[in-house]
């Protein structure tokens, strides 16, 4: 990974995890608000039930759980702690933060969780681990930091066991071979802003990461469109963010932090123009 792009990033989650956490909780992706996005959910109960949907979706019921997972992009731990929790089995989480692998690990060991549950510090391009390690891969929106998607995607066909399943949700832009066409000059202009508010190198379409997965290796393959789904997420966010106490945590976490809340509308907007959507895929080793 660019030691530039790995810096922003480690900085930026550095800097804004605590707040997030303090303001919106441990969990730090969208929200699922039923296939019409017209549930009318709390936003923390909604991205449970983004993780409860995806389990669903990809067929992992209790009576097959998986017994060793590694989350790619964990965050402070949140989707970690949550599958390790509900189906009694190994975890690791990798990030590029220290501050967030730092606080997973208090969160891990609040929740009694520590003897089974580890969090590192590592790159996902070159993961820290041996061939066929894990029998379930979880990436929920790490893919848009990745500035090599095959690269990313070969590691976690890399480290997945045979027999095993990658679970894989990421932001995506619309897909350029229908009538619509190549992305428009405003729509490249509207995506710059997102990757440099948010520390992105790029991203691409659902059938451009089908075809990387494919490559890769991989079977089995099922993908899907959740963008309806979780739109609402970012209204719900813009909204407690004019809270008292967020606008307070802002200013204690500095320019960039600010810089990342304010411009939450590009996210509501791109996805209320069709041009950001959120791409699923499941496949198996």
């Amino acid at each position: 990974m660019n030691n530039s792009l790995y810096q922003d990033i480690r900085e930026f989650y550095d800097a804004s995890s605590e707040l997030w956490e303090s303001i919106w909780g441990e969990h730090m992706h969208h929200g699922y608000y039923g296939k019409n996005g017209n549930y009318k959910l709390d936003r923390r109960q909604a991205q449970i039930e983004l993780i409860e949907e995806l389990l669903l979706w990809s067929g992992y019921h209790d009576n097959n759980p998986p017994q060793n997972i590694i989350d790619v992009g964990c965050g402070i731990g949140g989707s970690t702690l949550h599958l390790a929790q509900k189906f009694g089995c190994k975890a690791t989480g990798i990030t590029l933060s220290p501050v967030q692998a730092s606080r997973a690990k208090e969160r891990a060991s609040t929740a009694g969780l520590e003897s089974r549950v580890n969090f590192e510090v590592a790159n996902a391009l070159a993961m820290p681990f041996g061939d066929d390690t894990f029998d379930l891969v979880w990436s929920l929106e790490s893919g848009e930091h990745m500035p090599d998607k095959a690269k990313f995607l070969s590691e976690c066909y890399r480290v997945l066991k045979p027999g095993g399943k990658m679970i894989f949700a990421t932001w995506c832009h619309r897909e350029t071979d229908s009538l619509a066409g190549d992305l428009t000059p405003s729509e490249v202009g509207h995506l710059k802003e997102i990757y440099r508010v948010y520390c992105l190198p790029y991203v691409i379409s659902l059938s451009e990461y089908r075809k990387i997965v494919t490559e890769c290796g991989f079977q089995n393959m099922k993908s899907d469109d959740w963008s309806i789904a979780v739109e609402p997420f970012w209204d719900v966010v813009i909204d407690s963010a004019i809270a008292p106490q967020a606008i307070a945590g802002l200013f204690k976490a500095g320019w960039q932090t600010i810089q990342g809340a304010l411009s939450l509308g590009l996210m509501s907007r791109g996805y209320a123009r069709g041009l950001v959507r959120f791409g699923l895929i499941c496949a198996s080793k």
